[in-house]
C-alpha cells in the first residue's frame, strides 16, 4: 500500500444486486447480470488508474448453483462471451486474469474459456484480476486442511509445526496478498462465504448502490473511504 496516497494494494468486491436491479425495472434477472459487465470494466479502469495491484471479484458462488437453471445457464453463457469480448482490452491494460474456486463442475466450454483468458493475459503486469468462480471460502479452507493433513500423514512435518502461514500457503489465494478492502454493493452487510480467512483485517464497506449502477466514481469513493480508516491490526496507535 502506498502510505502517501493510502491506496489499498488489494480490493475485493462482492458484486451484489444484479437480480434486484432487473426486477425493479421489470426485466429478467439475466438482464441484470448482463448489465453488471460495465461495472466490471469501470472497476478495472478505476483500479488501474489508482494503482491498485489486485482486484478480486466474487462472480459465482457454490451456492449459486441452487438458482433457477435458466439463470445459471445464462450466467455461464455470459462468462464465455465476456472472455472473448474483453480479452483484447484486458491485454491492452496489462491485466492478468486468474481464477480461484473449483472449476471442475463447469462445462468443458466454460473451462476452456477460463483457461483461454488466463493464457492470453498471463503477461499482464499492471493488475491481477482474480475471479472467484464456483467459490466457497469454507470449501477452500476444508481443502487446505485436507492438503495439510495429507502432508502430515506423509511425514513432511509434525502437527505442532502447522502455523497460520501453513494454512495461508495452502489456500487458493496463496500467490497474492490478503485483501485490504472488501466492498459489497446493494447495502447487504455480510461476507457470504467469501474470503473468510483472508478478510481477518480487511476494511469493509457496504454502499447502497446495486452492482449494475456501480461506477468508476463509486470505486473512487471506496478508496476514499479506505483512506479515512485507521488500520491498527490489533495494536495501539502511537501518539
Amino acid at each position: 500500500m502506498s502510505e502517501q496516497k493510502r491506496i489499498p494494494q488489494h480490493v475485493a468486491i462482492i458484486m451484489d444486486g444484479n437480480g434486484r436491479w432487473a426486477e425493479l425495472r421489470g426485466k429478467d434477472r439475466s438482464e441484470g447480470h448482463a448489465a453488471g459487465i460495465e461495472p466490471v470494466r469501470a472497476s478495472l479502469r478505476a483500479a488501474v488508474r489508482n494503482g491498485v495491484r489486485y482486484l478480486t471479484l466474487y462472480a459465482f458462488s457454490t451456492e449459486n448453483w441452487g438458482r433457477p437453471a435458466a439463470e445459471v445457464d445464462a450466467l455461464m453463457e455470459l462468462f464465455c462471451q465476456c472472455v472473448g469480448n474483453e480479452a483484447p482490452e484486458l491485454i491492452r491494460q496489462g491485466v492478468r486474469v486468474c481464477m480461484i474456486g473449483d472449476r471442475s463442475r463447469f462445462s468443458e466450454k466454460v473451462r476452456s474459456a477460463l483457461e483461454s483468458i488466463e493464457k492470453q493475459t498471463a503477461d499482464g503486469k499492471v493488475l491481477t484480476l482474480i475471479l472467484a468462480l464456483n467459490y466457497s471460502s469454507r470449501s477452500e479452507i476444508t481443502r487446505a486442511v485436507q492438503q495439510i493433513a495429507r502432508r502430515v500423514a506423509a511425514g513432511e512435518f509434525a502437527p505442532e509445526a502447522i502455523t497460520e502461514q501453513t494454512l495461508s500457503e495452502s489456500l487458493d489465494t496463496a500467490p497474492w496478498p490478503d485483501p485490504d478492502l472488501i466492498v459489497r454493493t446493494s447495502g447487504e452487510q455480510r461476507l457470504s462465504n467469501f474470503l473468510l480467512w483472508q478478510a481477518s483485517y480487511a476494511e469493509l464497506w457496504f454502499p447502497e448502490v446495486l452492482w449494475p449502477d456501480f461506477t468508476e466514481r463509486d470505486f473512487d469513493r471506496a478508496l476514499e473511504e479506505y483512506a479515512r480508516r485507521d488500520r491498527r491490526f490489533g495494536l495501539v496507535k502511537d501518539k
